[in-house]
């Protein structure tokens, strides 16, 4: 047979082999049309192993979350305003160098993709951290850090119930029945260190039980904004697995800086107004940086480059990795380091019955982890 009788038979074989749909062209670069409306398996389920990063990462971001609640106690003179505009200027101004570096993945962001970060800084970032300081200089360490200790099981049932935005991939199904023991045992968790906490609350003397309520509520408003953030958060970095976690995180870092400039200069004016204002010299704040101003500067960049910027990128890492209802979940480490840090500061050990709820939590979360989703239909992200 000829060169050119082996390439005729060469082609026709081909031709009569069925080649799939753009094959050899990753999923993410496909065709919209030959996607949309069409049955697209999600991969096999996930390993534990496969997991494995993903819930390091939730865990880096946990223990560093956790520091947020330990700012509200070190500079308890400093209005939570104050705290919550510095420490997320603080990231603003990190998120400026880092930006250079992540140039070209910031060049990839559309203007809809900045609208969202803006979105996600203003609910996530700001608001969230004007509730919780708030509700920390009010109610102390624990009652606040067992309140935001919910969000496990609030993210988890609003992600079962909440339908997925238009465009978004739709995650793997797991049923309430198989759910439903984890969420349990972290909820009993949370429900035992919170009676603690209110025995500790009622046997003293001097507590104002309606400064303690208040913080209760702005807790409860802080959950509010953060069981929308990591949804929508996560819903972005599913929908576009191309983009780089720590681009967005900067991203968000470049969309706080604006609103934080806006938050301290007003806070500033405010500051300024109440001091010409005030009956008795020195009643107001002490603005630019406070009394305590080389303190109140470290521990804000400290916080922004480990909290803020850091801590948001090791969950971005985590939420490309995890389904939302097991990330969800995991923001648990969160609450078990913040507990750790404000037993520090107390320099005493929690009570045993405060040992059984954390135990509690951490059998949860193992729980969680060891739960298998079944395979689900994946919308893939119209891009």
């Amino acid at each position: 047979m000829s060169a050119r009788d082996r390439l005729h038979a060469s082609v026709a074989g081909a031709a009569a082999r069925p080649v799939p749909n753009n094959a050899g062209v990753p999923a993410c670069r496909q065709p919209q049309q030959t996607r949309r409306g069409t049955e697209a398996h999600s991969p096999p389920t996930m390993s534990r192993l496969s997991r494995l990063p993903g819930i390091l990462f939730a865990l880096a971001a946990g223990l560093m979350w956790g520091l947020v609640f330990v700012g509200p106690l070190l500079l308890p003179e400093y209005p939570a305003t104050v705290q919550a505009f510095g420490r997320y200027l603080a990231f603003g101004l990190i998120a400026l160098p880092l930006a250079w570096f992540d140039r070209t993945k910031l060049a990839q962001l559309s203007r809809a993709d900045w609208g969202e970060a803006l979105k996600l800084a203003l609910v996530g970032n700001i608001v969230y951290y004007l509730f919780l300081a708030s509700a920390i200089q009010r109610a102390g360490g624990p009652l606040p850090t067992m309140i935001i200790g919910t969000l496990p099981v609030v993210i988890a049932i609003t992600s079962k119930l909440r339908v997925a935005r238009a465009g978004a991939r739709a995650e793997t199904s797991l049923a309430w029945v198989r759910l439903l023991p984890s969420l349990a045992l972290i909820g009993a968790g949370i429900a035992l260190v919170n009676h603690v906490e209110l025995k500790h609350l009622k046997s003293d003397p001097h507590a104002d039980l309606t400064r303690y309520a208040l913080g209760g509520l702005l807790a409860a408003g802080a959950v509010v904004c953060w069981t929308w953030y990591p949804i929508r958060n996560a819903e972005w970095l599913r929908a576009h697995p191309d983009r780089s976690p720590r681009g967005w995180a900067t991203a968000q870092g470049l969309m706080t800086l604006p609103l934080a400039l806006i938050g301290y200069a007003s806070t500033w004016l405010w500051s300024l107004w109440f001091d010409n204002g005030a009956s008795t010299p020195g009643e107001a704040f002490a603005m630019p940086f406070g009394p305590r101003a080389a303190d109140f500067l470290l521990l804000m960049f400290a916080i922004g480059l480990f909290a803020s910027w850091l801590g948001t990128l090791c969950w971005n890492e985590a939420s490309q990795r995890l389904p939302p209802t097991l990330a969800g979940q995991l923001i648990v480490f969160e609450t078990l380091a913040a507990l750790g840090y404000a037993f520090a500061l107390r320099k005493s050990w929690p009570q045993i019955e405060t040992l059984i709820g954390v135990a509690l939590l951490i059998a949860g979360v193992i729980w969680a982890v060891r739960t298998q989703p079944g395979r689900a239909r994946a919308d893939v992200h119209p891009d």
